[in-house]
């Protein structure tokens, strides 16, 4: 059984103290709450700070990307022991925004879900297609692509990986795709799962639906039987939105 997992991606949001604000508002709103894993991933610089935040709660830190070497003369980027360091069990790769703006490739990405799990984090490695590519009928072409490329060499003994599903046209626009599919996709990406790490570790790996998720639409995405959980970006920056996304089994 896979537990329900929610993420949020603050993005390039909040200053040291808006995120500590964050998780003094949005800790009482979750207590309390069973059967759900819930990340929160904000930049690089607040990451100490809600690492104290977070203590002694079941909220997990998660960071926004990593480096694929441990230590070197890479200025600017980041390694999985420092993140490690930092306090953080998960970590996002190859979101749709480093893929489009900054030029991601999947060798890229390859290289960074290798070090991940070298280094002891969970990745969550995002995966998605454009409206172009959706409207040319190539949508599970490009995902397919995506994921093949991305896992390629990769040999997992435990589902110690998430895959978000992310509709690269449905990011931050306020259009979602419906639970319909959502979950044609999602389904789609288990069988890849399947045929790259055999489908036992697939059945177990959580998969997110990203893209523009809001306290309203998450139990719909969440009824269907592939999607494990969200990958929330604007709804995540207000405590009282993510909490109700959290708390989206109740009534």
């Amino acid at each position: 059984m896979r537990t329900p997992l929610l993420v949020a991606n603050w993005k390039m949001n909040k200053q040291i103290a808006e995120a500590q604000a964050f998780a003094e508002d949005f800790l009482p709103r979750v207590q309390g709450v069973k059967d759900v894993e819930i990340v929160i991933c904000p930049p690089f610089t607040a990451l100490e700070a809600v690492r104290r935040s977070l203590q002694g709660s079941l909220v997990k830190l998660g960071a926004q990307d990593v480096f694929w070497e441990e230590k070197g003369a890479y200025t600017g980027e980041v390694s999985p022991s420092m993140l490690l360091d930092a306090g953080c069990s998960y970590v996002i790769i190859g979101h749709s925004e480093r893929r489009q703006i900054l030029g991601e490739r999947d060798v890229d990405i390859n290289r960074k879900l290798k070090a991940a799990l070298e280094g002891g984090l969970t990745p969550i490695l995002c995966v998605g297609e454009t409206l172009q590519e959706r409207e040319n009928n190539r949508a599970l072409e490009i995902v397919k692509g995506q994921i093949n490329e991305d896992l390629q060499g990769l040999r997992l003994e435990e589902p110690n990986l998430v895959v978000a599903y992310e509709p690269v046209w449905a990011i931050g626009t306020g259009v979602n795709a419906s639970p319909d599919d959502a979950q044609e996709m999602i389904g789609f990406i288990r069988s890849l799962l399947a045929r790259n790490l055999g489908k036992t570790l697939a059945d177990e790996i959580c998969i997110l639906y990203g893209g523009s998720v809001k306290p309203e639409n998450t139990a719909q995405f969440m009824a269907e039987a592939d999607v494990d959980g969200a990958l929330v970006g604007g709804a995540s920056l207000q405590a009282e939105s993510m909490a109700r996304i959290v708390r989206f089994k109740e009534p």
